[in-house]
Order: structure tokens, then C-alpha cells, then sequence
């Protein structure tokens, strides 16, 4: 193994090209470094909404774990707000059930006995799987139709599949394709539409709903903010889904063929103009005239330019355990005038646009993969950062100013932006003005950029 953290700067990384990624970067080449900076990462339960949290999103849900006790022991972290501990129970596995499978025949008593056990009746059962079924190829659907006629309720499955977490069809992927199966069709509303992606609802600063009603949408539905199963079964009524995660894709091209629900995606990004863009072709398809988002532009760019003169000389570091895609936030920074030192992330294919700019942007900023065992040997002394954004660049670089980023309520849009420099100046606190000379370079307009 390697003496120095592998890494590969930006215009090498673009240079290459991410098909096929470089090896270092694919995960099933080579033994994973179980550091804290990834934690979260090996752990589905450990942090954030894992498959069981996820599962349990919808209202009224419960979970039947069915796992060896080694992998259920920590949903125990769930018990706390939100009272995710008491909405579980466990069927725990031997050696028998795993060589011979016959907890299979088991599991619909099992299902039974914990809907009986509860004092309110559930609106839906999930069975939350582990690699051991995985493995053994179990057929859930069908266990999970024999369980529903025992029980009388849905009963739908999640898998915690660690083996399939890198692969076309990953587990977050499949919760969300699990949890819209329920939603029955429905007459469409034409002032309603569902906001698709994420297990917590939007930030309340977040302009997009407020737009959406302005551009008349009534109802905006998100899971989150369903409060009965009957609030969840309306999302059935959208006239159309906005997809704000691509994790949740699948799910959303699962209601088209079924509920006939058409989607628009939107991504998140902490680049304004790009922002901009997705909110002038969402107004153009839905036939609006009046942009109102427009306005927001010149402040934003007004707090983007004041961040860039009062903080040029800080270098930053960042991270994947964050609201943001890192390579989305890196460019922001770079093309607002900063300085990106290092990126602990693993990129994909789709972050292709973002490795091409960056290398021609900011070719010498370090891309480094948190799950190398090479990262044992990784030195913060060896770098120059002064600010660290995300919790595994926090954790790289204790002894810098930095930011996690990472709460549940998910920033989006040109809130997520103002929010973002907020944090970071609360963070960084008052620093000099820059001099003369500086603010003159810093004068010129952002670094402009086509897509």
C-alpha cells in the first residue's frame, strides 16, 4: 500500500475521464478504509435516513427487521425523536434460518403477531431485508403478498443491501421505489404536484414552494409533511412530480407507468445562474410568462460577490457527507473567485460536467476518495485549507474553522445558497477587508459558464 494518500487533481481526473473511473475510485476493486470520515457510508443506520428510517416515512408505518442480531443491533440508535424505536420489532435470525431458509415460512405468523401487538392498527407493514436474503436470493414480493393476506394490511419490502450499494439499483434507490408503491391512482388535480427526493421536508426558506403556489400550485405535496395516510394517499392526485434527488428517478418513472404522474427533474445546485436556468425551463413548461425568481438574481449575486471580496484568502476543503454534490459546491466556490484546495469524494459518471469545468478551472485542486485505506496516511499539516465544509472534511481538518452542512430539513434553491454563506460567515467571523489591488481583481464579473 501506498505511503501518501492517493489522490488525483482535477485536470488529471478530467483528463482520464470518469468511464471508467479510475480504479482507486472504484470501490470493488480494492479493500475499503473504514475510517470515521466514512462511517455513515458503512453504516445504512448510522446516520441521516438509512433504508429503516426511510422505510418508516410513511404515516402509520411499521418495520419487521428480519436480520441476524449482528445487523440489527444498531437500529437501537434510532430509538429517540420521533419515536422510530417503538414503530419496530425484530425477527432475529439463527444459523438454521440462514442454511435452510426457513424463516421464509415463518415471517407472515411473525407479521401477524406484531400487527396484533400494536394498540392502533398500522397503514402498512415493511419488512426490511439484510444481505442474508440477498444471498440466498429470496423472492420477498412473494413473502410480502402471503404476509399481507395473513395481516390484512400492505405489506411492502426494503432491502438493506449493503452488497448493492455501488451497484445500477442501490438500496436508497429501492426504499423510495418501495414507499411510492403504495399510493393508489387517483383523479389528477392540475394545481398539484409532489416534491420527489428527500425524507425530510425542504427547508423553510426554500423559495420553490412558494414559486410553485405563485405559478399556481396549490398543493404542494411532500412526504415528509404528510401528516396521516390519508395525506399520503393525495399524492396520488399530483399532476406532475419534481424530482429534486436522483435517487429517487426510479421511483418517480414507477408512478408515470403506474399512476400516469409525468416528472420533471431539478437538481440542487449552489450555482445561482445554473439555478436560474432550471427555474426558466420549469416557468416554460408549465406555461408561465412571469419569472418571478428573476428578482432574487441580483441579490444573490450582490451576497455571492461580498462573500468572494471579504473572504478571498481562505482555501477550502470539501467533503461528501453534506447537503450539496461536492463537485457542485467546488465549482461554485471556484467560479465565485475562491479557492478549492481538496475534495473527499467519490465521483460518478454523472459528475462528468463537474470534473471537466473544474479541470479547466481549478486544475490543481485534489481529489481524494475517502474510502482508500491510502487515506490512513492522509496529513491536514501537508495541505493549506482554512476552512473545511462537511462533516469528513471537518473531521480531516480539526483544527480549521468548519461547517457540517448536513442538517435533516434539506436547503434547495437560491435559500440554499444564502443559507450556505451565512453558516460559513458565522463560521469564519469578521476578517480585514481585502486590499486595494485584490478588490480591484475581484471587480471582474463571476467566471461565466455554459451548459
Amino acid at each position: 500500500m501506498s505511503s501518501k494518500p492517493f489522490y488525483m487533481t482535477a485536470a488529471a481526473l478530467a483528463e482520464h475521464g470518469l468511464e471508467p473511473l479510475p480504479e482507486p475510485f472504484q470501490l470493488d476493486a480494492h479493500l475499503i478504509c473504514n475510517s470515521p470520515a466514512a462511517l455513515d457510508f458503512n453504516s445504512p443506520g448510522a446516520q441521516g435516513f438509512g433504508v429503516k428510517r426511510a422505510g418508516l416515512s410513511i404515516p402509520g408505518s411499521i418495520m419487521l427487521l428480519i436480520s441476524p442480531g449482528c445487523c440489527g443491533r444498531n437500529t437501537a440508535a434510532l430509538r429517540g425523536a420521533g419515536n422510530y424505536g417503538e414503530r419496530f420489532a425484530f425477527y432475529e435470525l439463527d444459523d438454521n434460518d440462514i442454511v435452510t431458509g426457513r424463516h421464509l415460512q415463518r415471517i407472515p405468523e411473525a407479521v401477524e403477531a406484531f400487527v396484533a401487538s400494536r394498540t392502533e392498527r398500522p397503514s402498512v407493514v415493511m419488512l426490511c431485508l439484510t444481505c442474508v436474503d440477498a444471498l440466498l436470493g429470496t423472492d420477498m414480493e412473494r413473502v410480502c403478498r402471503r404476509a399481507a393476506e395473513r395481516c390484512g394490511l400492505p405489506v411492502r419490502p426494503c432491502y438493506m443491501y449493503a452488497l448493492t450499494r455501488d451497484g445500477s439499483h442501490p438500496p436508497m434507490v429501492a426504499v423510495r421505489e418501495s414507499i411510492y408503491s403504495l399510493l393508489q391512482p387517483k383523479t389528477k388535480d392540475a394545481r398539484a404536484c409532489n416534491l420527489l427526493g428527500y425524507f425530510s421536508p425542504l427547508a423553510a426558506d426554500s423559495e420553490l414552494p412558494l414559486l410553485l403556489k405563485q405559478w399556481g400550485l396549490q398543493h404542494v405535496r411532500q412526504l415528509a409533511t404528510c401528516t396521516d395516510y390519508a395525506a399520503y394517499q393525495q399524492m396520488a392526485a399530483a399532476n406532475f412530480n419534481l424530482v429534486l434527488d436522483g435517487e429517487a428517478r426510479d421511483a418517480a418513472k414507477l408512478m408515470e407507468q403506474r399512476l400516469h404522474i409525468p416528472y420533471i427533474e431539478l437538481r440542487r445546485t449552489y450555482q445561482a445562474d445554473r439555478m436560474a436556468n432550471q427555474y426558466r425551463a420549469l416557468a416554460r413548461v408549465l406555461g408561465i410568462k412571469e419569472q418571478k425568481h428573476i428578482a432574487i438574481m441580483p441579490a444573490i449575486m450582490q451576497d455571492i460577490q461580498a462573500f468572494r471580496e471579504q473572504y478571498a484568502s481562505q482555501r477550502f476543503a470539501i467533503g461528501s457527507r453534506l447537503n450539496a454534490n461536492p463537485f457542485d459546491l467546488a465549482l461554485a466556490l471556484v467560479r465565485s473567485g475562491l479557492t478549492v484546495e481538496e475534495i473527499f469524494a467519490n465521483p460518478r459518471v454523472d459528475d462528468t460536467y463537474y470534473i471537466q469545468q473544474l479541470g479547466q478551472l481549478s486544475p490543481d485542486t485534489r481529489i481524494y476518495t475517502n474510502l482508500s485505506p491510502t487515506m490512513v496516511h492522509y496529513q491536514a499539516a501537508d495541505s493549506q485549507v482554512t476552512f473545511a465544509i462537511g462533516e469528513d472534511a471537518c473531521w480531516y481538518h480539526p483544527d480549521v474553522p468548519g461547517l457540517g452542512w448536513h442538517s435533516e430539513r434539506q436547503p434547495f434553491g437560491f435559500a440554499a445558497i444564502r443559507a450556505l454563506l451565512a453558516a460559513m460567515r458565522t463560521k469564519l467571523g469578521p476578517t480585514e477587508r481585502p486590499a486595494q489591488h485584490l478588490r480591484h481583481c475581484l471587480r471582474s464579473p463571476l467566471q461565466p459558464l455554459t451548459s
